[in-house]
């Protein structure tokens, strides 16, 4: 998520919505660090603080190992190393292989400073109905911590087996990463009764933030960057906007934003934070519904790699609402963000792609940006700069 050059639009979107938006302290409860990971994603220690520096020197995050072919003992010593030099402003959760030895791999790291466990079932392929799943969650019960579980796309559904373990592990806490969407369409039912399942936020698509947020309780949500695949500052712009949209209170907006994780580390009662909010308050101004249609449109065909060059061309003309229309100031952002993912688009041409300064996949990032924006109209953007586009007619 690197930028191509200094003079960033998203950056600088970023530092402003965060300053807009009032962001309270921030507990990222989903990072990792690793150099081996065979999507060739890399995070290193000095690169997360950094991450975490572009919002405040206060930000903390929980980290763990990204995906490590070779195996994790060596690779979760080296997180709870980072965590001991960082001083409590990283924790460290041990990631786990089912079929090698997982208990006594997280009892070691749990005595050595690990204070959560991170299991992802896409990268070692295994389902928590597999055998060697259980005893994982019992030791999470026996010693009170969190346990993250991959629960984005890529896998089958998880959630049945997941609630059967909130159920018969209640000291486990138990947090889908990704909004759960694997299984988000029941499953927010069964959030409001198992105070042990949450749901981290770190994904992008706009609909499913939009229900995450309208349909699980506050006290169930907890803030998630997924970097270095997401950044924190966007993560924390994208889950204030949401929050604002929905109409959370500020007591609310603290627990998801890290109050609620302080008080699963600290094995404290969650705090009930009261029940979801419902649907009323999502957007329905059509002319802003084509927009963030076409911008998810555009920002899955990046995501794939694939030429987004037509619908690129079609967000743009669905943005040309007219200088007076009330959708005008968005759509002008909205249009500074589409110039800068041609932008990055144009720099990595120009560039080996491996070559310091190029994104990976050129212009994803100002289109998640963008999709944010058209998802939540209801709260103000800051200013655009004054060479802003216009959304003429």
């Amino acid at each position: 998520m690197q930028p191509v050059t200094s003079d960033d639009s998203v950056l600088r979107l970023l530092d402003a919505s965060l300053e807009h938006l009032h962001a309270p302290g921030l507990f990222d409860v989903h990072t990792h660090v690793g150099a081996n990971d065979p999507d060739g994603l890399k995070q290193s220690e000095d690169e997360l603080l950094a991450v975490l520096d572009f919002v405040s020197p206060s930000t903390r995050a929980v980290t763990f190992p990204m995906h490590e072919p070779d195996g994790y003992p060596e690779h979760n010593d080296r997180v709870i190393e980072i965590a001991r030099r960082a001083q409590g402003r990283i924790v460290a959760f041990c990631r786990l292989d089912p079929r090698s030895s997982p208990v006594a791999e997280a009892e070691r790291c749990l005595d050595a400073g690990a204070v959560g466990i991170k299991l992802h079932p896409r990268a070692e392929r295994f389902t928590l109905s597999e055998p060697e799943v259980r005893p994982i969650f019992a030791l999470a019960h026996e010693r009170q911590v969190p346990l993250i579980i991959h629960a984005g796309r890529g896998i089958p559904a998880l959630g049945r087996d997941a609630v059967a373990f909130c159920r018969e592990f209640p000291q486990a806490s138990v947090i889908l990463a990704h909004a759960g969407i694997c299984d988000l369409a029941w499953i927010w039912r069964e959030a409001a009764h198992l105070r042990n399942l949450y749901f981290d936020t770190a994904w992008w698509n706009p609909a499913d933030m939009a229900a995450l947020f309208a349909l699980v309780p506050a006290g169930n949500i907890l803030f998630g960057s997924d970097a270095p695949y997401g950044q924190t500052a966007y993560g924390a712009v994208r889950d204030l906007r949401f929050a604002r949209q929905i109409g959370y209170r500020d007591e609310q907006i603290i627990a998801i934003c890290g109050g609620q994780l302080d008080r699963i580390l600290a094995r404290e009662e969650p705090a009930d934070l009261g029940p979801p909010p419902g649907p009323d308050r999502l957007p329905h101004d059509p002319l802003l519904a084509r927009i963030q249609i076409w911008l998810t449109t555009t920002a899955m065909a990046a995501l794939r790699g694939n030429d987004y060059e037509e619908p690129m061309a079609i967000t743009r003309l669905a943005c040309a609402v007219g200088d007076d229309a009330p959708q005008a100031d968005i759509c002008r952002t909205i249009l500074t963000l589409l110039d800068a993912a041609e932008g990055e688009i144009s720099a990595a041409k120009e560039l080996d792609d491996r070559a310091a300064g190029v994104v990976r996949r050129p212009g994803l990032r100002p289109l998640m940006a963008a999709t944010i924006l058209a998802a939540t109209p209801d709260v103000p953007v800051p200013p655009p700069p004054a060479d802003a586009p216009h959304p003429q007619r």
